[in-house]
């Protein structure tokens, strides 16, 4: 599949913001199912200074800084990006989670340590002992790894009831558990912390989800959204570099309708955009994305 991808921003402020810096993770990566083939920043007002780099997790990280008076600041990425299915081996046909966890303290090998980091605990997805308990449902003893994480996922998509009014970039771990419900950064904070308190590698991912409309209606210019699920490290996938994505909001495994722009520990690694700014008083925020698939040449 072949996507073009528009995310707009627009901050309004009351007031003149006569200074901004700001870092963007909205460029998309390259994964071994994912080719991007150009992206763009266009920023108004003009920034004075616009870097870009990589960052510890290889994400593209933009930094900018508008050094002249405005009262609205845009940022506008736009992407085109080719997508292919991921292979992945056969859930049942996985080790069981207890040897790779076995293999992962054990090993000294360089891809196994970078895995092993994933372990730690983070801000936004801490090990929690009621997201573990709540995983030990699924990784029952010898359970093929694949097969048990599968299982997580789904009963986070049953057990959880999706509400984008309930919980803010801000809402804790511990208050999301005691809810049961959330939006998709909710969820694969959840099943990030519950893997990593069995001692299993997971990270974080953002990015964007193709939606279709109902069949006869017009996609919605600007109704779309980022998207967030999370990867677990499972050593039989040699396809997609040890590492199996699976999206909790909608309890499956990753398709070719999946476009990743940055993985991290969690959410506050790969925030699409932060800063700081001076003056401007109170501010509003407007946000569109656009996902639309290309035909091939």
């Amino acid at each position: 599949m072949r996507y073009q991808i528009t995310h707009q921003t627009r901050y309004g402020y009351g007031g003149p913001v006569s200074l901004c810096h700001s870092i963007a993770h909205l460029k998309p990566r390259e994964t071994p199912n994912q080719r991007c083939k150009l992206a763009n920043l266009r920023i108004n007002p003009w920034p004075s200074v616009v870097r870009e780099h990589r960052d510890f997790f290889g994400n593209r990280v933009s930094y900018f800084s508008v050094q002249q008076s405005h009262l609205q600041l845009e940022i506008t990425a736009t992407a085109e990006v080719e997508v292919w299915a991921p292979a992945l081996p056969e859930p049942a046909a996985t080790q069981p989670w207890e040897k790779m966890r076995t293999q992962l303290q054990d090993s000294v090998g360089a891809e196994v340590a970078s895995a092993r980091l994933f372990t730690l605990p983070s801000p936004a997805a801490p090990l929690d002992p009621l997201a573990a308990e709540y995983a030990r449902e699924s990784f029952m003893p010898e359970r093929p790894l694949l097969e048990a994480a599968l299982d997580l996922v789904s009963r986070i998509y049953r057990d959880f009831e999706y509400d984008a009014a309930s919980t803010t970039v801000a809402t804790p771990l511990a208050e999301v558990l005691q809810l049961r419900r959330g939006v998709c950064q909710d969820f694969a904070h959840l099943a990030v912390s519950a893997l990593r308190g069995l001692g299993l590698p997971a990270r974080y991912v953002s990015g964007y989800l193709e939606t279709l409309p109902p069949p006869g209606q017009p996609k919605l210019r600007g109704a779309d959204a980022s998207h967030a699920w999370l990867a677990i490290y499972c050593p039989e996938a040699i396809h997609t570099g040890g590492w199996v994505d699976l999206d909790p909001t909608n309890d499956c495994a990753i398709t070719d309708q999946y476009i990743t722009t940055a993985i991290g520990r969690d959410y506050q690694d790969v925030t699409p955009l932060r800063g700081v700014f001076y003056g401007g008083g109170e501010h509003s925020l407007a946000v569109s994305v656009d996902v639309d698939r290309l035909e091939h040449n």
